[in-house]
C-alpha cells in the first residue's frame, strides 16, 4: 500500500483511489497554467511551474492524516491575450470548460467530496471560476474551488508600490519567484521593462473596473512589468509567504464541511 504522504492520486491503484475517495472531506487537487510567452527573460511554462512547485510544498507540509490528492499539472490555458509573441498557446474557453467537467465527473462517481483548481495564471481566473460554478451546478454534491496562486494575504506587500499596481506579467514578483526555484531558467541579461500604461482615475487594467486587454496592445517585448531588481532572496521571501498562506487555507479547507453542498433531488432535476 503507498504512504498517506504518497499525494499523487494517479499514482494510486483504482482500489487504493476508490478508498481514498470514500474519506471524510476526501479534496482532489489540480494545478493549471499556461504555455505562453513571459517575456524574453522566463520560459512558457512559468504559471504552470509555479502552481506546481508551491502545491508540492503545501502538500509536503499538510500532516499525512489529511484527505487530500493531486492530479497532473494541467499545463494547457486559456490564453488569448498573449497571442502574437510567436509561440503562446490557448484553448477556448469552452474547450476548457468542458476540460474541467471531464476531470470532475470521475471523481464525482468515485465519491471524492471536493475538487480545487490551484490555478498559476490570471488570465483564466474568471474563466475557473465560471467552471467551478458550472460543475458545482451539475454535481451539487461536489464542492468546487477555483483558487489564484498568487491571491495570499501579505504577497503584496513584499513587492511594494508601485511595482505591485504594475507588476502583470513576467515583472518583478514572478522573475524573483523563478530566481529562487529555478534559476537556470533565468536569462536576466534578456529582460526588459515596460510597465504598463496609467489607465485614467478609477480604471484599471486588473482588479476593480478592469478591462480586457492583449498583451500586444501594452509591450513590445510580452513583459508587462519591471523585472529589473529582481532577485533571489524575494523569491525566497515570496515563495515562503505563497507556501505558508496556502497551506493554512487547505488546512482550514479540509478541517471544515465547508461548502454547503447536498445531493441533486428529484423536484430539482430539470
Amino acid at each position: 500500500m503507498h504512504s498517506e504522504q504518497h499525494r499523487g492520486l494517479h499514482h494510486l491503484s483504482w482500489p487504493e483511489a476508490k478508498r481514498a475517495a470514500s474519506r471524510d472531506s476526501s479534496t482532489v487537487v489540480v494545478p493549471w497554467g499556461s504555455l505562453e510567452q513571459h517575456g524574453p527573460h522566463l520560459p512558457l511554462g512559468t504559471d504552470g511551474f509555479f502552481a506546481e512547485q508551491v502545491l508540492h510544498q503545501v502538500l509536503q507540509a499538510l500532516p499525512p492524516r489529511l484527505p487530500i490528492w493531486s492530479l497532473p499539472l494541467q499545463s494547457l490555458g486559456f490564453a488569448p491575450e498573449h497571442r502574437g509573441f510567436g509561440l503562446s498557446f490557448t484553448q477556448s474557453a469552452d474547450v476548457m470548460l468542458a476540460q474541467v467537467e471531464a476531470i470532475a465527473e470521475p471523481l464525482v462517481q468515485a465519491g471524492f467530496q471536493r475538487l480545487v483548481l490551484f490555478n498559476g495564471h490570471g488570465g483564466q481566473i474568471s474563466l475557473l471560476d465560471v467552471a467551478a460554478r458550472q460543475v458545482h451546478g451539475r454535481h451539487p454534491q461536489l464542492g468546487v474551488h477555483a483558487w489564484f496562486l498568487w491571491d495570499v494575504e501579505g504577497v503584496t506587500d513584499l513587492v511594494g508600490d508601485p511595482e505591485h499596481c504594475e507588476d502583470l506579467h513576467a515583472g518583478l514578483a514572478e522573475t524573483s519567484l523563478m530566481l529562487h526555484l529555478a534559476p537556470e531558467l533565468v536569462q536576466l541579461q534578456q529582460a526588459v521593462a515596460e510597465p504598463p500604461p496609467t489607465p485614467p482615475a478609477g480604471l484599471s487594467l486588473e482588479g476593480r473596473c478592469s478591462s480586457a486587454w492583449t498583451t500586444r496592445a501594452l509591450s513590445r517585448s510580452g513583459t508587462v512589468g519591471t523585472p529589473h531588481g529582481a532577485t533571489a532572496s524575494l523569491g525566497t521571501a515570496l515563495h515562503r509567504k505563497l507556501v505558508q498562506g496556502w497551506t493554512a487555507t487547505f488546512t482550514t479547507l479540509l478541517s471544515s464541511s465547508w461548502p454547503p453542498r447536498r445531493t441533486l433531488e428529484s423536484s430539482d432535476r430539470v
